[in-house]
């Protein structure tokens, strides 16, 4: 009943997850679009940088945005800062009940670095803290007046993190670390610049006071990082599900390149939604980023047993599906059955059998993509399979039905 119920937790907490991430994109893209969109025009009213007119839902609507703020403060005032918060809360709830719950078996691999699991979490969560901290010391440093440096030492700083993390943590827990580590940073930006330099506004504006111009150019330039950092995020949490996204050797250099792609994707809106020339450029670089990804997950993965890898070496036998069937039942089974025997499991991850023949035959696309084209399972090699088993299973699911 206990496993039942984490199981429901954690399906809770994931669809919790996507259900605020939206509400947080969506009105984060909404803003994005509207301050690109503003035109400046006569009759505006005094301190106004721009207005928009728009129509949705049968109705028009005109928005006016004030470069500091309104002369006087208005009655009803709307705060976007709950759909960041929630996000975060959800998502960091997640990461505890499935990866650090589950870190044995979902973040530490012995061949990478041999951690218990509470050193796996204390790394984790450190990282988070000391990722944040360096982020806004560079924000707040001399680079920040430059949105070009700041943003070139940035992309640095998140390669250097993710190259750091593939050497502690298996390939899944890096790229999962990564997009929590840079969640935690665009919800940081919300909770302590952004949202603190608003209120020290509306702070100045019921005092009589001018507030300060400076405390809306810093929660811009922060607001404009979460923007383009938003779709490179959203592919690292859903990356662990693709076993050739994290399962190369390369996938630090994969957070390089979709880094790379989705600020160019975002940079395209962004420019059309201010009538700028439209920057066709950044769907050439976007598609040769989707191409260099594609390419790099097909390297070899590291070789932890310190052999050729097995999707190029021949097995030292002949392979029959008996010896696939024997190494498939001893190494994956115990997970990938009608009644899981690992702790914490109520049933097969995705569904995925792996206790009969019939079975096993069904899969041997996805025992390719998992155990040959990377080494994504067993995950972090917890029951020591073999470079010898993986030729094996190299050879049979290069062609099935020509093993007997």
């Amino acid at each position: 009943m206990e496993s039942i119920v984490w199981e429901w937790i954690n399906l809770l907490l994931r669809w919790l997850h996507v259900i605020t991430a939206i509400a947080w994109i969506g009105s984060s893209f909404y803003f994005v679009h509207l301050d690109a969109s503003l035109r400046r025009r006569e009759g505006l009213p005094q301190g106004a940088g721009g207005e928009a007119w728009q129509i949705h839902g049968g109705g028009f609507y005109h928005m006016v945005k004030y470069l500091v703020a309104p002369a006087r403060m208005p009655e009803d005032l709307t705060w976007f800062k709950w759909e960041s918060y929630a996000t975060w809360i959800s998502g960091f709830f997640l990461l505890c009940v499935l990866y650090y719950r589950g870190a044995d078996l979902f973040m530490v691999d012995p061949a990478v670095m041999p951690l218990p699991r509470w050193g796996a979490v204390a790394i984790s969560a450190g990282g988070l803290a000391a990722g944040w901290l360096a982020y806004d010391l560079l924000c707040r440093s001399p680079l920040g007046r430059n949105d070009n440096l700041l943003a070139a030492a940035g992309f640095v700083g998140l390669v250097a993190a993710a190259y750091g993390f593939t050497q502690v943590f298996s390939g899944r827990g890096a790229m999962l670390q990564m997009g929590a580590l840079i969640g935690t940073m665009m919800t940081a930006n919300v909770f302590l610049v952004i949202i603190p330099n608003q209120r020290k506004v509306v702070d100045a504006l019921i005092a009589g006071r001018e507030p300060d111009p400076m405390l809306g150019k810093k929660a811009k330039q922060r607001s404009m990082h979460n923007n383009y950092l938003t779709l490179p995020v959203l592919f690292l949490m859903i990356s662990n599900h693709y076993p050739l996204a994290f399962g190369t050797r390369f996938n630090w250099l994969i957070v390089a390149v979709v880094l790379v792609i989705g600020a160019s994707v975002r940079h395209f809106f962004n420019s059309r939604h201010a009538g700028k020339p439209t920057p066709w450029w950044t769907w050439g670089v976007a598609a040769a980023g989707v191409a260099a990804i594609v390419w790099l997950s097909t390297l070899p993965p590291a070789a932890s047993e310190k052999v050729a890898s097995a999707e190029t070496a021949a097995p030292a036998e002949p392979v029959t599906f008996a010896r696939v069937e024997e190494i498939v039942v001893s190494r994956c089974s115990m997970c990938h059955a009608q009644t899981p025997v690992w702790e914490g499991l109520p049933t097969a991850p995705r569904g995925v059998r792996l206790d009969t023949p019939e079975e096993i035959r069904r899969h041997a696309g996805l025992i390719r993509v998992q155990s040959v084209l990377s080494h994504a399972m067993p995950p972090g090699n917890i029951t020591e399979i073999t470079a010898e088993e993986r030729r094996a299973l190299a050879a049979w699911t290069a062609d099935p039905a020509a093993v007997q």
